[in-house]
């Protein structure tokens, strides 16, 4: 029976496979004694081989569609599950206790992740645990006959279903077959919208309930445009989707005209559109949508994607890659973003009341200088390879910027001592998103040579509404005048010095959004790269004379969110008649 959920569109485009759940199964059991040893040591043994079977396909399939690195993990798991010392202590374990093979895999693999975790002297024992933890998994959801999603699997068109995706599942997924994504939780500023636009997948977040709605391998529309959620659809609707999909890829394909034309207004203004990129796999689209700049380099994916710090070489190879990629035009890349909604596994970082508000970002970094360090050496080993600028995140005081630029220019000077390059062109900015910084955006902006606006936290800080609660949502308000009044103030504050002020927030390639923005003498807009062509033409359809009184009337006239959303809609109805 068809049946229609109503979610967030959080990525433009339609999709239309059979579900994919990848919802974690109920592995609970209770422990049992047995009589018959032999057939319980059996079970036992078939799902092993079972689970092996299982880890080699995926790795086959992992290998051809992720790589070899990606790949390398399931290796270690087949290891575990050949590994007699473990999986031979279990079956001992069945026949000495007498106990279902359900318990007797719990308390063994209990004692070895005991074991591997109190091995601190030694990190690459240390992490044997999660490996232990995922075979033990696995092992026993084929006992209990329940079955477990892996992104990795994944050999046919599908629709991803999942209550949430963190960063690195987002990240894993094939688009080869992964034709769209649809969850319970989650908004537009959620990491996994963010790399789901970077992705090009269609995606609506925040139903709800589509989890327990849809069931594997039931066919589904996911219509990213107007964020509706269709489960088993008609074969009319499949068909008016599928025209609505081809209507979109034609609009498309007009805006892939302006790839490689500047980013100018009707009235001859030339402005900057950048992309934000995760990883230096996101290349491609940088180039494929014409990003006259990288206008954030999100570095975090670079420590989430690894299982342990990634060393000073491994990061500089990265950020020299990007670099190099642009030909000359500058990348600005963050330093490390973490805390908050991102979490690193081998990092035991402690439990916060409010992490949105506590040791995240540059405070993480400030207060874990050798990390700090490590990461700052690699970018200005980089910086010789193409123009850089290095952006400090949520910076609050002008005694966190000093310390940050402080330990920068330390380690810059030790390089050139040892006569190591750095580039001439590198520049160095900060981010705003505390409204702190945004009040007293002339200070910063002598210490600075640039800014980039950082709206999805800007707004969570400002409306003090944790971005990621989706009852919440309502709160995210890029146009409330209370955002919009610190955006100019931030960008009067920085021409008032000299600088140059750029946006990495989503709001940047918002079309409601930009028209405010263009008049408030934004120079630079750095959005997801398949936002780019859409906001080129759109600009190219403006004239800066028009929107002269925007800005003030957005700021100052305005009382509400609303308000501005039918002021911008009204003008632009009126410029394009």
């Amino acid at each position: 029976m068809t049946k229609t959920l109503k979610g967030i569109a959080a990525s433009d485009g339609i999709a239309v496979a059979p579900a994919y759940l990848l919802v974690e199964p109920d592995l609970s059991f209770n422990k049992t004694s047995i009589d018959d040893v032999e057939a319980e040591v059996s079970r036992y043994e078939k799902a092993v081989a079972d689970s092996t079977s299982e880890v080699e396909n995926i790795r086959d399939i992992a290998k051809k569609s992720l790589g070899e690195e990606e790949s390398q993990v399931f290796d270690a798991h087949l290891m575990i599950l050949n590994d007699p010392e473990f999986t031979g202590a279990i079956g001992e374990q069945i026949k000495n206790s007498k106990i279902n093979a359900e318990a007797a895999l719990d308390e063994t693999a209990k004692n070895f992740i005991s074991i591997f975790e109190g091995m601190t002297d030694n990190p690459y024992m240390q992490e044997r645990a999660a490996d232990v933890r995922d075979v033990s998994k696995r092992i026993m959801a084929h006992l209990l006959g329940k079955k477990l999603p892996n992104p990795a699997s994944i050999d046919h068109e599908v629709v991803v279903v999942a209550h949430d995706l963190t960063p690195s599942d987002t990240a894993q997924l094939n688009k080869k077959y992964v034709k769209g994504f649809v969850t319970d939780i989650g908004g537009r500023t959620a990491h996994s919208a963010i790399m789901a636009r970077s992705l090009e997948l269609p995606a609506v977040v925040g139903t709800d309930s589509v989890t327990k709605d849809v069931q594997d391998g039931q066919n589904m529309i996911v219509d990213g445009l107007d964020g509706d959620v269709i489960i088993e659809p008609s074969e009319d609707q499949v068909r008016e989707y599928k025209e609505k999909g081809e209507a979109f890829l034609k609009q498309k394909a007009e805006w892939q005209k302006l790839k490689d034309e500047p980013s100018v207004t009707a009235d001859g203004k030339k402005f900057i559109i950048a992309a934000n990129i995760g990883t230096p796999n996101d290349m491609p689209g940088v180039h494929e949508n014409g990003a006259e700049a990288i206008g954030l380099y999100r570095t975090e994916f670079l420590y989430m994607d690894s299982s342990d710090f990634p060393t000073e070489d491994a990061q500089f190879d990265a950020y020299k890659s990007v670099i190099e990629g642009m030909n000359g035009k500058q990348t600005i890349i963050r330093t490390m973003d973490i805390g908050g909604d991102k979490h690193l596994d081998y990092w035991d970082l402690p439990e916060e009341m409010n992490p949105f508000l506590g040791v995240r970002a540059i405070r993480l970094s400030l207060q874990n200088e050798e990390i700090f360090r490590t990461q700052l050496r690699a970018l200005l080993r980089a910086s010789a390879y193409g123009p850089l600028g290095i952006m400090f995140p949520m910076i609050g005081t002008l005694g966190e910027l000093r310390k940050a630029k402080s330990i920068l220019n330390d380690e810059k000077a030790k390089l050139i001592d040892k006569g190591v390059k750095v580039g001439d062109d590198l520049q160095v900015g900060m981010m705003i998103e505390v409204p702190a910084a945004a009040v007293l955006a002339d200070q910063f902006a002598k210490e600075v040579d640039f800014f980039s606006i950082g709206t999805n936290d800007l707004i969570q800080y400002t409306l003090a509404a944790d971005r990621g609660n989706d009852s919440l949502s309502y709160l995210y308000q890029p146009y409330n005048p209370s955002v919009l009044r610190l955006i100019k103030h931030t960008i009067d504050g920085a021409h008032e010095n000299g600088i140059w002020v750029g946006m990495c927030g989503e709001a940047a390639g918002d079309s409601t959004m930009f028209p405010i923005l263009l008049s408030m003498g934004l120079d630079e807009y750095s959005m997801s790269a398949t936002s780019i062509l859409r906001i080129r033409s759109l600009m190219k359809k403006l004239n800066t004379e028009d929107l002269k009184e925007l800005a003030n009337q957005a700021c100052f006239v305005s009382e509400t969110a609303e308000d501005n959303e039918k002021l911008v809609n009204d003008l632009i109805e009126k410029l394009t008649k």
